[in-house]
C-alpha cells in the first residue's frame, strides 16, 4: 500500500466515524418538542412483545417473579403477597393515552393490575389499576410511599370482567389529568400535578395472597 491509500484508508476512516456519532447525536426522545406537531391519535410506541429486545424487562426466573417476554405477550407474575412488580421500556414521554389488552391467567381474585405513567424511578410514578375481583383505582408511588389519588379505596365497577377474565385498558396522562377508561368506559379522573413526564410500562401486584399471573398484550402509546 502506498503513502497516499493509507492517507486516503485514514481519511475514509474517520469520515465514517463521524458519520456514526452525528446519527447518534441525532436521535430524538420521546418527549422531544418536534413532536408536538403531530396530529392528535399519533402513535408514538407500539409493542406487540414480539420482538425481545425491544427494553422490557425479560427476568422469566426472577425469586421475586417473572417479568418476560412469552411470544407475542408479555407477563408478569408475583411470588410473593404485598409486592408490586413493575417493568418499563425505558422512554419518557410528555401527554400520553396508554392502551393494553390484559388477561387474568392465575392467582387471587385480590390483586392489582395495570398501566404506569410518568415513571421516574421504582420509587416515582403513576399507577392505573384494576383488580379481578372487579375493582379499580388510580394512585402514585412518592418517594416509596403508596397512595390512590381522589379516594380512599379502589372502587367496584361491573364494567370490569372480573376473574379469569380479558380487559382492554387505557390510560390517560394529560397534563395534570389522569384517567382510567375499561372496556371502552370511561371510570375515574383525578388530578396531580407531582409528576409531568416519564416511562410507561406494566404492572401487577398482590395483597395477601400470592401467585398473580397477568398476561398483557397490544400495548400502545398514542398523542392525546
Amino acid at each position: 500500500m502506498t503513502m497516499l491509500d493509507r492517507v486516503q484508508t485514514i481519511q475514509l476512516k474517520i469520515l465514517l466515524i463521524t458519520i456514526v456519532l452525528t446519527m447518534s447525536a441525532c436521535q430524538i426522545p420521546a418527549s422531544s418538542s418536534l413532536w408536538t406537531n403531530l396530529p392528535s391519535n399519533s402513535v408514538l410506541f407500539q409493542d406487540n412483545f414480539s420482538n425481545p429486545s425491544s427494553g422490557w424487562l425479560n427476568l422469566p426466573d426472577d425469586p421475586l417473579g417473572a417479568r418476560h417476554y412469552l411470544g407475542e405477550y408479555y407477563r408478569i407474575m408475583v411470588n410473593s403477597s404485598h409486592s408490586l412488580l413493575t417493568s418499563t421500556p425505558g422512554l419518557n414521554f410528555l401527554d400520553v393515552h396508554i392502551y393494553v389488552t390484559t388477561l387474568k391467567k392465575d392467582g387471587p381474585v385480590d390483586d392489582s393490575y395495570g398501566i404506569l405513567c410518568r415513571w421516574q424511578d421504582s420509587q416515582n410514578f403513576y399507577f392505573h389499576v384494576i383488580s379481578s375481583d372487579g375493582y379499580y383505582g388510580i394512585g402514585k408511588v412518592s418517594n416509596g410511599s403508596q397512595m390512590l389519588l381522589g379516594v380512599d379505596k379502589m372502587l367496584p365497577s361491573e364494567t370490569i370482567n372480573q376473574g379469569l377474565g380479558i380487559n382492554h385498558l387505557r390510560a390517560d396522562c394529560v397534563g395534570d389529568a389522569l384517567s382510567l377508561h375499561v372496556n371502552g368506559n370511561h371510570l375515574i379522573t383525578v388530578i396531580d400535578n407531582e409528576f409531568s413526564s416519564g416511562d410507561v410500562g406494566l404492572l401487577a401486584g398482590t395483597f395477601t395472597e400470592p401467585g398473580t399471573e397477568i398476561i398483557f398484550s397490544n400495548f400502545s402509546v398514542l398523542k392525546p
